[in-house]
This record gives structure tokens, C-alpha cells and sequence, in this order.
């Protein structure tokens, strides 16, 4: 489908390989707290796989379409790894808009760091149908594996690679706990 092909796409975006900043200095996570916190801008670009998602399925609405499907996500940059993704996407062909929601796992590495797996069960992506401007935000902040890190990104769609695949760039913060 079209739509479903574009509305996942947009989900991710795409993301911009940027040059990892950190933060002068260490935080203390909370006062009486003995965890430190080390912050890093990071930045890069990713590509939405939707040539390979899984439709599970569809409903009508009186104004579009609601959809479930899985499908994963390349990224680059200072985040460097794959995202699985269980998305529901509302169209409402009436007022040409897209909003996916849902939960991801990132698996990968950031900013150099050891592997790490992070769920994020409140992503959400907004696509305007008709210009294709999407923006999205994703808050990778619960820890499976490895370093325990939460990260917070912005995502904005740059337009669709050779297979029709959307690609977006990210620009957030990372940041690494000791504890």
C-alpha cells in the first residue's frame, strides 16, 4: 500500500550524522544519589525499512484508516544499530494526516559505547499527507541491555531513498548512567 509505505517511512524520518558533543563536566542524577550522569549530544540519519514491514491489520474509520504493522529502521551516526518497531498508524485521509505511535527497541551502540538495547513506548511521529513534512519524537528510556542510557530525539523526514524507503535525520541527547 501507498500510504502505509509513506506513513511508516515518515515514522523514523531520517537521521543526521552529526559529530557527538558532550557535556562539560558530570551531573548528579538527584540530590542523595550516588549515580552520575554523563550527557551527549548525538546526531545522525537512519532509513525506515518499510519494504519489509509486516501488515498485521487494517480497519476503516469514518475519516481513513488505523493499521498495525512491525517493521525496522537503520540508523547512523552517533546512534549506530537497528530499531524494531510495532507501529499504529491513523490516517485521516480527510485532513491529510498521519500519526504513528507505538513501542520500539533500539539495539546498537551510541555515541561508541558498548551494545545496548532501550525500549521506547511513547514515540510519536506526525506526517502531513499532502507536503509529506514529517516530524517525530522518540524516547528510548527503558533499559534492556548494557549501558544504562535514556535517550531523547527529534526526527524530521528528508524524503525517501532509491526504494522508496522514507530517511530522516535525528539530533537528541544521550545520557549514560553509572548505576
Amino acid at each position: 500500500m501507498l500510504i502505509t509505505s509513506v506513513g511508516l517511512i515518515r515514522w523514523l524520518g531520517t537521521l543526521s550524522i552529526g559529530i557527538i558533543s558532550l557535556c562539560n563536566g558530570v551531573a548528579i542524577a538527584g540530590e542523595g544519589s550516588s549515580s552520575k550522569v554523563r550527557s551527549v549530544q548525538v546526531a545522525g540519519s537512519g532509513t525506515d525499512l518499510l519494504n519489509g514491514a509486516i501488515i498485521h491489520s487494517q480497519k476503516d474509520t469514518p475519516t481513513g484508516l488505523i493499521q498495525k504493522s512491525t517493521a525496522t529502521v537503520e540508523l547512523k551516526g552517533d546512534l549506530i544499530g537497528r530499531v524494531l518497531y510495532h507501529v499504529t498508524s491513523t490516517f485521516d485521509t480527510a485532513n491529510n494526516t498521519l500519526v504513528n505511535t507505538g513501542d520500539q527497541v533500539f539495539s546498537g551502540t551510541i555515541a561508541g559505547s558498548e551494545p545496548v538495547m532501550i525500549h521506547d513506548g511513547k514515540f510519536s511521529f506526525h506526517e502531513n499527507l499532502k507536503t509529506g513534512a514529517d516530524t517525530g519524537s522518540v524516547f528510548l528510556f527503558d533499559h534492556i541491555a548494557g549501558p544504562r542510557v535514556q535517550c531523547t530525539l527529534h526526527v524530521v523526514g528528508t524524503g525517501k531513498d532509491a526504494e522508496a524507503n522514507p530517511t530522516f535525520d535525528y539530533t537528541g541527547q544521550c545520557d549514560f548512567r553509572d548505576k
